[in-house]
């Protein structure tokens, strides 16, 4: 431990350059994450909010809501107190003084469970009639107000928004909540049509509803468009940084050992054991390492603070302490590299 402090002390820059390389390294692990779990969040976060267990879609919606349309006569004779009936069309959301937006419609029955317990209204009240609808408050800070009449599409129609509600995101844009009626009409579909989907906080088997397409909550949100693509993008770009970086790790410091391997042998030539050269160099990348990440770890604070709330990154501390600390397991496995040749000095050979 002393050797490798007072051998780092002694080479300020080379130690220092390594621990920058791994500071940004590790702070673009952190952020890339952060992006990934942001981005998750704009795809399925009223999924999540409404604690779905189960999804049942028309089945030839192609894994689809929005293709989905569910009839009266497939849910013909069959029990709906676990369920709730949920309609989703995208459309455009258009204010005078405000900017036209891109929004999921969702509409839903007022007297089942999403409605009744799993909309939390930040600010305003629940929407009581088909001319009333709750925005995501994300549409407050693009002009919408509490009260203001918009319209939808090209409708001529009027609806009032009545209340907010938080992290409401449905394929990465906020959604709105409406009733199952102006579903309808937004779709051009008559009074056979009942919901896009079935979303239930049961588990509920495939056997409920025979003719429908039967998901777990898991299955379904991997099947958004997109989601599964956009995951495997990210992680597979985080788990290239931490090749990266045990890469950039191992051969620094066989560089260094490189350069110092005439000290190594005058020192196994006074007796010292190759284990104390071994420690001391173990000790360095652990060190290197921990300094490196919480180095990346400061940095990702100070854009957590600082980030606009329109990028759509969400910083999970526990995940990026797990990732902190298999860096710091890679830093460790880098050093087997140098550690390799520290056992094969011969002293007499390597003086000569």
């Amino acid at each position: 431990m002393f050797l490798a402090l007072k051998e780092m002390k002694h080479e300020k820059l080379h130690y220092g350059l390594i621990v920058a390389m791994i500071v940004l390294i590790s702070y673009l692990m952190f952020f890339l994450m952060g992006m990934m779990l942001g981005l998750q969040n704009e795809n399925d976060a009223v999924i999540k909010e409404w604690d779905t267990e189960t999804v049942f879609l028309n089945k030839n919606s192609n894994d689809n809501l929005g293709q989905s349309i569910i009839t009266r006569d497939q849910l013909s004779g069959k029990d709906q107190k676990n369920v709730a009936l949920v309609g989703q069309a995208p459309v455009v959301l258009k204010e005078k003084g405000a900017s036209k937006e891109s929004v999921q419609f969702i509409g839903l029955d007022p007297d089942q469970f999403i409605s009744r317990e799993k909309i939390k209204i930040t600010s305003g009240r629940q929407a009581k009639g088909n001319n009333e609808i709750v925005v995501d408050k994300s549409l407050s800070k693009k002009g919408y107000h509490l009260g203001d009449r918009v319209t939808i599409n090209s409708q001529n129609e009027k609806y009032k928004i009545v209340g907010f509600v938080n992290d409401a995101k449905f394929s990465v844009a906020p959604v709105i909540y409406g009733s199952l009626p102006v579903w309808r009409e937004l779709r051009g579909l008559n009074s056979s049509a009942v919901a896009s989907g079935l979303f239930s906080d049961n588990k509920l088997s495939k056997n409920t509803y025979p003719d429908l397409q039967h998901y777990t909550v898991n299955e379904y949100i991997n099947k958004l468009p997109g989601y599964s693509a956009q995951n495997n993008t990210f992680t597979f770009m985080i788990g290239f940084l931490m090749v990266i970086s045990l890469i950039v790790i191992a051969v620094f410091l066989y560089i260094l050992t490189m350069q110092k391997i005439g000290h190594y042998a005058v020192m196994r030539a006074q007796g010292i054991p190759a284990r104390h050269l071994i420690i001391a160099t173990v000790t360095q990348s652990i060190f290197l390492m921990v300094c490196g990440v919480i180095g990346g770890i400061l940095l990702t604070l100070i854009t957590s603070v600082a980030i606009p709330m329109s990028v759509p990154v969400i910083m999970n501390w526990p995940l990026i302490s797990l990732m902190a600390a298999g860096l710091v397991v890679l830093g460790m496995i880098g050093s087997l590299l140098p550690v390799r040749m520290i056992i094969k000095i011969d002293p007499v050979q390597a003086l000569n």
